[in-house]
């Protein structure tokens, strides 16, 4: 039988002890709270920048409604609740944000599927 001698040394018996500094002195580490991430905000306010700048560059829109109609015109005012969609030879009409489904700006294939005229 072979004696071996091991190699490593044994993590029971440290060396040196291990003595960790203090990142802040000692004042201030007691009256320091741990900091936490904040809180992520409640509004972003993007729906609102997009129909903003919807509305001044008069975009064509079209905008499905949860029952599969797909109505065109332009948004011409909003609010909390709903937008007021101008149409052109057929009168304006007044949605709920809650029956859209999506809307897209009219002319994209890539809403339809990405059918790219097949």
């Amino acid at each position: 039988m072979v004696n071996r001698k091991l190699f490593r040394p044994s993590l029971a018996e440290p060396k040196e002890a291990f003595v960790p500094r203090p990142s802040q002195p000692a004042a201030l580490q007691t009256a320091a709270a741990p900091r936490k991430k904040p809180a992520p905000p409640d509004q972003t306010f993007a729906e609102n920048f997009y129909y903003v700048k919807q509305m001044q560059s008069r975009t064509p829109v079209a905008v499905v409604l949860d029952g599969g109609e797909v109505l065109h015109g332009t948004v011409e005012w909003y609010d909390r609740d709903c937008i007021k969609l101008t149409r052109y030879g057929s009168p304006n009409l007044l949605i709920y944000k809650h029956a859209i489904r999506y809307m897209y700006k009219d002319g994209e294939d890539a809403a339809h599927g990405g059918t790219n005229g097949q």
